[in-house]
């Protein structure tokens, strides 16, 4: 288990501040206020069919202004189990990393019983505590799966937290206490593949960070600037640009790179979808790759091999780390909670011919 710097969270849903004093909401609270029978309110919250969709949205509406939160222990002494794993994501226009964490929870939910739910959201939202709210409670999700960047938006475990649904954070920024946190050593590996590039004779390296919401985005420009000092080689901030984990501002950054008087003889992008953007922009201006610009990339997605040149990048097993924050996430539902948080992941440099030794 590693040591890890530990940040408390603030235990509030949605900026809500909770006090020691407060009575906590029963079912007959929300069916008073609804003004329907205890029945119906089991039943809307239970996610049962054949209620009507007024009275659904009465009972929701009450469940919401009191802060009711069901009892998870309770359906499961009463055999009211839902077996439901909820995964919530970003909806980001590039889907190769997700289909990859998609892949291993469904690896494990199927044999083990559990249902899978996907639920897309979009950031920023500021109803975004009230959606995962509500399909926490229609769907009855026991567990939660939180691939980057959810675990780093503050009220979702905060939120989680509060209504005692145990969740798995896929490279959070920073774990989260007692819950399950699958870890990879990001920092490492792009100071691995920047220490390539510097091999190959590349003394002006270009790096396009990733989304400023995911942690990982700060761990890979980290190990960037690690290597850049290790071989005592000044960090100009010229040579650096925003990304955002997709093809398009990948594109852009290697513009603004190519355009510069000096532009650099290699650009590393934080993922594999900003590289293939930087490709791209490269042979629009008749660039040879590697020949004129080496480009590498990180995630090693399954067209790194494909495009071309075949893409030098950084190998993360995602699948397999969604698979473990799946099955230990089961465990913990299962009552066995012995594993919370797991060493960090290796990852590893694949160096394909979109990179070459400077001529």
């Amino acid at each position: 288990m590693p040591a890890c710097p530990i940040r408390r969270p603030d235990r509030t849903g949605d900026g809500a501040q909770m006090t020691p004093q407060r009575t906590k909401a029963t079912i007959f609270d929300v069916a008073r206020r609804a003004g329907v029978s205890i029945k119906t309110v089991s039943r809307v919250v239970n996610g049962e069919p054949n209620v009507r969709e007024r009275t659904r949205d009465k009972v929701l509406r009450s469940v919401r202004e009191l802060r009711y939160l069901p009892n998870a222990a309770a359906r499961e002494l009463g055999g009211r189990r839902s077996r439901v794993i909820g995964l919530i994501y970003e909806n980001a226009q590039e889907f190769s990393y997700l289909n990859d964490v998609f892949s291993g929870a469904l690896r494990i939910c199927e044999p083990a019983g559990y249902t899978l739910l996907l639920r897309p959201l979009t950031l920023p939202d500021p109803a975004i505590i009230e959606h995962i709210r509500q399909f926490a409670l229609n769907a009855r999700v026991e567990g939660f799966v939180l691939p980057a960047p959810l675990g780093d938006v503050a009220q979702v475990p905060g939120l989680l937290r509060e209504m005692r649904i145990p969740f798995a954070a896929i490279t959070p920024r920073e774990p989260v206490p007692d819950e399950i946190n699958i870890l990879c050593n990001d920092e490492a590996a792009s100071a691995a593949l920047t220490e390539l590039l510097i091999e190959q004779g590349h003394g002006a390296i270009g790096f396009i960070k990733g989304h400023p919401d995911h942690g990982a985005s700060a761990k890979r420009f980290a190990g960037y600037r690690k290597a850049l000092r290790k071989h005592r080689l000044p960090h100009a901030e010229r040579l650096v640009r925003q990304g955002y984990f997709d093809f398009d501002s990948g594109r852009a950054a290697a513009s603004e790179l190519l355009d510069l008087r000096e532009p650099p003889s290699a650009i590393l992008a934080s993922n594999d979808d900003m590289a293939a953007g930087v490709i791209f922009e490269a042979r629009e201006r008749g660039l040879s790759v590697p020949g004129d610009l080496s480009i590498a990339g990180f995630d090693d997605t399954r067209f790194s091999s494909r495009i071309w040149p075949p893409l030098t990048t950084v190998r993360q097993p995602i699948v397999k780390m969604a698979e473990t924050a799946t099955n230990l996430l089961i465990d913990k539902l299962n009552g066995n909670s012995a594993a919370a948080l797991e060493a960090p992941f290796e990852c590893e440099v694949v160096i394909r011919e979109s990179t070459a030794a400077l001529g």
